[in-house]
C-alpha cells in the first residue's frame, strides 16, 4: 500500500515564477517541476497572487480549486469562474491567466499528453460505512476531514478455487493532502468523513 505525504514533498516554483507547485505524481518521474519530460503529473499549487499560468504545449490541464472560494480564469480570452471543488478542462495550449476576487487559492492540477493520456479529477465524498476503493490508475488525495486507508481484500486464488484473503493490515490515518495510490491487486480502501479527489489517468487508444 503505497501513500504519498503530503508533508514530505518540497515546494517547486512555477516555470514562469508565478506560484509555487508540489508535485504528487508523474510519468515518467520528473526531475523537477520544471523539466516537461513527464507524459502526465498530478501537482498540486498554491496561487497567491493574480497572474499568468505556464503554458503546457501538447498538453490538456484540469483544474480544480481545492482551498479557497474562487478563482477566475481567462483562457484565450473567455473568463471562467471556477468554485470549489468543481473540476475545469482546458487546453495546456492556451493563454491562460487568472485572478483571485475572494483571496488565495490552492488548486489540483492533473496534466497529461493529449495523444498518450487523458486524465479526470472527480469529488467524492467518503463515509464510514463503506469503504472506498482506489484502484490501479487512480490516485485518491484526501482534501478535508478524517480518514484512514486499509488494504483491501487479496484477489481470489484462481489456482485452487479459494475465498478471498481478508485484509490483516491495520489502518493507515492519512492527513489533509495525503495521496492514496491505486492498484487491482489489493485495492486500497480509504474509509472516514471528508472530500477526497480522485485522479483517474487512462491510456488513449492510438
Amino acid at each position: 500500500m503505497e501513500i504519498i505525504r503530503f508533508a514530505d514533498i518540497r515546494p517547486e516554483p512555477w516555470r514562469n515564477g508565478g506560484g509555487v507547485t508540489r508535485e504528487l505524481a508523474s510519468h515518467p518521474k520528473a526531475a523537477s517541476a520544471q523539466d516537461g519530460a513527464w507524459d502526465w503529473r498530478v501537482s498540486i499549487a498554491d496561487v497567491a497572487k493574480a497572474g499568468e499560468f505556464s503554458t503546457f504545449p501538447g498538453m490538456e490541464r484540469v483544474i480544480t480549486i481545492i482551498d479557497g472560494e474562487l478563482l477566475l480564469l481567462t483562457v484565450d480570452g473567455s473568463e471562467h469562474p471556477l468554485e470549489k471543488y468543481r473540476p475545469f478542462r482546458f487546453s495546456g495550449e492556451a493563454a491562460s491567466a487568472a485572478t483571485l476576487p475572494t483571496g488565495d487559492i490552492r488548486d489540483l492540477n492533473v496534466i497529461a499528453r493529449t495523444d498518450a493520456f487523458k486524465g479526470y479529477t472527480s469529488i467524492v465524498e467518503i463515509s464510514k460505512k463503506r469503504a472506498h476503493p482506489v484502484f490501479e490508475g487512480q490516485l485518491a488525495v484526501l482534501l478535508e476531514g478524517k480518514a484512514t486507508v486499509a488494504p483491501g481484500a487479496a484477489a481470489e486464488e484462481e489456482s485452487d478455487g479459494d475465498a478471498p484473503a481478508t485484509a490483516t493490515s491495520e489502518p493507515v490515518e492519512l492527513s489533509r493532502y495525503d495521496t492514496v495510490v491505486g492498484s487491482d491487486s489489493r485495492s486500497p480502501e480509504i474509509s472516514g468523513r471528508g472530500f477526497v479527489a480522485v485522479i483517474s489517468i487512462d491510456h488513449v487508444e492510438p
